[in-house]
C-alpha cells in the first residue's frame, strides 16, 4: 500500500481533534494526579495508624491493578449502582487516581528529605500545622521533585490511548475509526505514532531543562 498525502490531508482536521482531546485529558489527568497525590502522600504521614495504612493499602490496591481494568470498573461498572459519567470525565478521573498513587510516593519522598530542624522551626514561630505545610515544607520539598513528577506526566500522555476503550473520542481512537471507515492503516497510525513522538520529545526537552535548572539553584 502506497501513501496517500491526498488522504493525510483529509485526515488530518479529524486526527486534530482527537489529539486535543489527548492533551485536554493528559492535562486534567495530571492536575487530578497532582492534589490527590499530595493529599494521600500528607495521609500516609498520619499519625492516626488506621489512616496511614488503609491510604497505604488503597495505593498498593490501585497501583497493582491494570489502569485499563480501573477505567472498564469506573465507565460500566459504576452506572450498576447508580454513578454515570461521561467517557471524557471518567477517563480522567481513572488516570488522575491511578497516577495519583505513584506521584505520592514522589511527594512523600520530597516531604521525608525536608529537613527534621525545618518542621521545629516552623513550631517555635508558632506557626500551625496548615502553615508550616504552606509556607516551609512544601516551598521546599516540591522543587526537587519536579523532574520525577514531569516523567509521570509523559508517561500518562503516552497511555491516553487506553482512554478508546472508554469511547473517548481521543487520538486514537479517531484514528481507528479513519481506519476502520477507509480500509486504510497506514496513514493514520503512522501520524498518530508522530503525534506522540512529537509531544514526547518535546516533554523529555522541557524535563531536561528543568532538571538542569534545579541542579543550578541547587548548586
Amino acid at each position: 500500500m502506497e501513501w496517500d498525502w491526498d488522504f493525510v490531508w483529509q485526515i488530518m482536521p479529524t486526527l486534530l481533534e482527537g489529539f486535543k482531546i489527548t492533551l485536554l485529558a493528559t492535562i486534567l489527568g495530571a492536575a487530578v494526579a497532582m492534589i490527590a497525590g499530595l493529599g494521600l502522600a500528607i495521609a500516609r504521614r498520619s499519625p492516626v495508624a488506621g489512616i496511614s495504612r488503609t491510604v497505604a493499602f488503597v495505593s498498593e490496591f490501585i497501583r497493582g491493578t491494570p489502569l485499563l481494568v480501573q477505567l472498564y470498573f469506573i465507565f460500566y461498572v459504576l452506572p450498576d449502582i447508580g454513578i454515570r459519567l461521561a467517557p471524557l470525565v471518567a477517563g480522567v478521573i481513572g488516570m488522575g487516581i491511578h497516577y495519583a498513587t505513584y506521584t505520592a510516593e514522589v511527594y512523600r519522598a520530597g516531604i521525608e528529605n525536608v529537613p527534621r530542624g525545618q518542621w521545629e522551626a516552623a513550631k517555635a514561630t508558632n506557626l500551625s500545622t496548615r502553615q508550616a505545610w504552606i509556607h516551609v515544607i512544601l516551598p521546599q520539598a516540591i522543587p526537587p521533585m519536579i523532574p520525577a513528577l514531569a516523567n509521570y506526566f509523559i508517561a500518562m500522555f503516552k497511555e491516553t490511548p487506553l482512554l478508546s476503550a472508554i469511547t473517548v473520542l481521543e487520538l486514537m481512537n479517531q484514528a481507528k475509526s479513519i481506519a476502520n471507515s477507509n480500509y486504510r492503516y497506514i496513514e493514520p497510525m503512522t501520524l498518530v505514532g508522530v503525534f506522540f513522538l512529537v509531544i514526547s520529545l518535546i516533554s523529555v526537552v522541557g524535563l531536561r531543562w528543568l532538571e538542569e535548572r534545579y541542579a543550578r539553584m541547587d548548586n
